[in-house]
């Protein structure tokens, strides 16, 4: 097959790349490498890249593509800490615009392109939950002007459009809600959570925590997840479906930040931050009945084993 992915440089849509290219596709990566980086990608001879944001790509660019049979719209900054330079607190404009026009655009693609059609959405459109764990029925506790909405009502209204586009245009679309990923390649800019400690922790600087510590993450393995996104785009019966992928394993920030401590062997303090308003939901865990009951799907890597493997790529990267 020939496969689009947005985003396809970044976190998540380099992994899906290599695991794309791996399994004998051919890929085209549109990305224009604001958050994502071109060392994330491998040479090879069935990988196409094409420099461009994908919300102002030109109708010319897209046109000369050859046939696409599916698309995986992951681009989009996505790291919520206000102190790296690219987080969507950073470039608020890009990704509101990506996950919406740039959202439509592809959509138009996937319509007349007779793709497949999956949306990276994420478990911050639950904002900070009323309930826990949260099932997709869930329609979020979340602010539209909060310092956070200029990722998470974009990514709502991303999903209305994707909505919109199998009720009515008749595409074969589905939306994925990710939780909290980590793993190799997350870039050490990015500075989200578990990239933070572990960068710290290494350095022997003192461990971060913004707030008491008390908020609640549910953390799952890049690989993990990269599995269960494949499996929503391919699995019969799910166009129109709304999916959540991640851990129903559920830990305080304080706790993943000792458990970094443990496996780094590091001397570091865990010390408190002033947290932000409106930048910190106090829980976050996956209810993932739903992906297990239509894709067969739940996470297989233990949490300590991915953040050793973590810390041994971060050793290998510093």
């Amino acid at each position: 097959m020939h496969i689009l992915i947005t985003g396809g440089a970044g976190f998540l849509g380099s992994h899906l790349t290599k695991r794309l290219l791996n399994e004998g596709h051919k890929v085209t990566v549109i990305d224009d490498f604001i958050t994502g980086s071109k060392s994330n990608l491998p040479v090879d001879k069935d990988l196409t890249i094409v420099d461009k944001d994908v919300s102002d790509i030109s109708y010319h660019t897209l046109q000369g593509l050859r046939q696409i049979d599916q698309i995986y719209h992951l681009a989009s900054p996505a790291s919520p800490n206000h102190h790296s330079p690219i987080s969507y607190h950073a470039l608020p404009m890009e990704t509101m615009m990506v996950n919406t026009v740039g959202t439509h655009r592809m959509l138009e693609m996937a319509e007349w392109q007779g793709a497949k059609f999956l949306f990276a959405s994420t478990s911050e459109c639950y904002g900070d939950p009323e309930v826990n764990p949260q099932p997709e029925t869930y329609n979020g506790n979340v602010s539209t002007t909060g310092p956070r909405s200029v990722y998470d009502e974009a990514k709502r209204f991303g999903e209305t459009l994707t909505a919109h586009y199998w009720r009515k245009q008749g595409v074969d679309a589905r939306i994925v809600r990710i939780f909290n990923t980590f793993g190799p390649q997350m870039a050490t800019a990015d500075m989200r959570m578990i990239s933070n400690f572990i960068h710290q922790a290494l350095r022997g600087d003192p461990i971060t925590l913004f707030g008491d510590g008390t908020q609640t993450r549910s953390l799952t393995y890049v690989d993990d997840t990269i599995e269960g996104i494949v499996r929503l785009m391919n699995y019969e019966n799910t166009k129109g479906e709304v999916v959540n992928i991640g851990s129903s394993d559920e830990h305080s920030v304080r706790k993943y930040a000792e458990l970094v401590k443990e496996i780094t062997g590091s001397a570091s303090e865990i010390v408190c931050a002033e947290d932000l308003p409106d930048t910190d939901p106090k829980m976050r865990r996956a209810d993932i009945s739903k992906a297990k009951k239509l894709i067969d799907w739940e996470p297989k890597v233990a949490l300590h084993d991915g953040l050793n493997q973590m810390v041994e790529w971060v050793k290998t990267t510093t």
